[in-house]
């Protein structure tokens, strides 16, 4: 847990889901995307499953969750040491702009560091220029482009 001008990060609790639920919509509403609840309701789980390496982490001020991200710990062939994949990573509107993201990500390079992991890394979308702008504080931007195929 990390407490910082009257920001607490935490891993989220099955005591959360409703107050995750509402971020992950607007989440979702700012990807201009849609999930079906089955998908939704098993992301949830997949957070809470000590068996799975997906965690999820919020961000409450005033005992309000403003901020959560979700973060996938995989192997890789590169190194001997897992991976972070930064996944997901939402703050309200409310409090954008007061260090919330920044406090997540991190909370996340030390929950990585905790677990030996050799990397954190992480996409976005090339419009989403205020996320980018933390980004570049906190990272190094890569030369590498996404490809992806739906199956």
């Amino acid at each position: 847990m990390t407490t910082k001008n009257s920001i607490t990060i935490a891993p989220l609790s099955n005591t959360d889901y409703d107050a995750w639920l509402s971020l992950w919509q607007n989440y979702l509403t700012f990807y201009e995307t849609s999930l079906p609840l089955e998908t939704t309701n098993a992301t949830w789980q997949k957070l809470l499953d000590n068996h799975v390496p997906i965690h999820g982490f919020g961000a409450w001020k005033d005992g309000t969750l403003v901020g959560m991200t979700h973060v996938v710990l995989h192997p890789n062939t590169w190194n001997i040491t897992d991976c972070c994949y930064l996944e997901d990573l939402y703050v309200n509107e409310s409090v954008r702009g007061q260090g919330v993201g920044r406090m997540l990500i991190e909370h996340v390079y030390a929950f990585a560091t905790e677990k030996g992991c050799n990397r954190v890394y992480w996409t976005t979308q090339e419009s989403n220029t205020a996320a980018r702008y933390l980004y570049d504080t906190l990272a190094t931007k890569t030369d590498m482009m996404k490809y992806r195929k739906d199956l």
